[in-house]
């Protein structure tokens, strides 16, 4: 009994001030229940029924009560909205040089898909002290990442890019789960996390992952592939024309559209110009761009950003493909099982269909 842990272990480097908030709030929580059960039965018992209490002098007012236990309180409760405030800030604020990661969340279960073409299925293999963002978007219904063991949990929601970050402090394996029930076989969208030393990390990117046979292709390379196969150079060439912008330099420079409204280009931008392009449209140009809408999967919307990305300077720092990969096959991806994992994903799942589905990548 005394060996059943009350918390997860801290694997982050958040967990520590996430802890700290949580027993400040549960403490406080704890000392006003107490202060105000004591005090109940205090007086319940001196002024019960027939008791000998001196009832000649009522008091009806006391301005030094009502303050006492106004002002305190008060004060406590804005300082936890002020500290949980601005530590929620601080862990929204994402990590510039970060190891990053794009997440799909499907009924029911996770696919996780590297810069470097890498791709796994309800696991994750990450570097010790190294940051980690997390780009989440959900094929069908609203799921929420959660990894108990570094405090870290968000919503992924359809349509719509979300982030989230932790920074692993301990090498090992880790929980990660889907904190909203999302349909009848929620329990299911269960995996984990693999925190590896420089080492192990190492040999493992040099074998491609060790989960599916290697794959030629990095996401931003799988991206020019299907740019070039869509024929979007056609429009988009290496400069602005009388047909479409060039996207060359597009991420994180300032667009002005018909509408008159300027934005910034980012992930949010860039995949709406992609599935449904008629909403802005860059000023001085006509709506000729068609929807790709249900024509492209979400992994070839993100493959697609990785590409334009790279070729706007801000994926510099993005890794290439790990040393030793193979060019087995002719279409980048998962093409066999290699654990029990993807064995559980294909025979016994409900997510089986849509783990097949991800395979068929273009």
């Amino acid at each position: 009994m005394f060996q059943f842990p009350i918390m997860p272990p801290q694997a982050s480097e958040w967990a520590t001030r996430y802890d700290f908030l949580f027993w400040g709030t549960n403490a406080l929580a704890a000392f006003f229940t107490l202060l105000v059960l004591v005090l109940v039965l205090v007086l319940t018992t001196k002024y019960r029924a027939g008791s000998k209490a001196d009832r000649r002098n009522p008091i009806d007012h006391s301005t030094i009560l009502e303050l006492s236990w106004s002002i305190p309180p008060l004060c406590l409760a804005l300082t936890m909205f002020f500290w949980s405030a601005y530590e929620f800030i601080q862990y929204r604020k994402m990590p510039e040089k970060a190891t990053e990661i794009f997440v799909i969340g499907k009924q029911w279960m996770w696919h996780l898909q590297h810069m470097n073409g890498i791709r796994e299925n309800n696991e994750l293999h990450v570097l010790v002290g190294q940051p980690v963002k997390m780009t989440m978007i959900s094929q069908d219904v609203i799921h929420a990442m959660y990894l108990p063991d570094f405090r870290a949990q968000f919503h992924v929601v359809p349509g719509r890019y979300t982030e989230l970050q932790f920074t692993p402090t301990q090498t090992g394996k880790f929980k990660m789960l889907c904190a909203m029930h999302c349909g009848t076989q929620h329990s299911e969208m269960v995996g984990s996390v693999y925190v590896m030393n420089a080492k192990d990390y190492a040999d493992w990117l040099a074998k491609g992952g060790n989960r599916f046979e290697p794959t030629p292709l990095s996401m931003a390379d799988a991206g020019k592939r299907l740019f070039t196969e869509k024929g979007c150079g056609n429009c988009h060439g290496d400069v602005d024309t009388e047909r479409a912008p060039t996207l060359i330099g597009l991420y994180g420079k300032e667009r002005e559209f018909t509408t008159g409204e300027k934005l910034t280009a980012d992930n949010e931008y860039v995949r709406e110009s992609i599935v449904t392009p008629w909403r802005l449209i860059t000023k001085g140009y006509d709506q000729t761009m068609p929807a790709y809408k249900g024509q492209i999967t979400e992994e070839q919307v993100l493959d697609l950003m990785a590409y334009i990305k790279s070729v706007s300077g801000s994926a510099a720092g993005a890794p290439t493909a790990p040393a030793g990969r193979e060019t087995k096959g002719t279409t980048p991806g998962m093409s066999g099982p290699h654990s029990t994992t993807d064995t559980a994903n294909r025979e016994v799942s409900a997510g089986a269909a849509q783990f097949k589905q991800s395979e068929t990548r273009p």
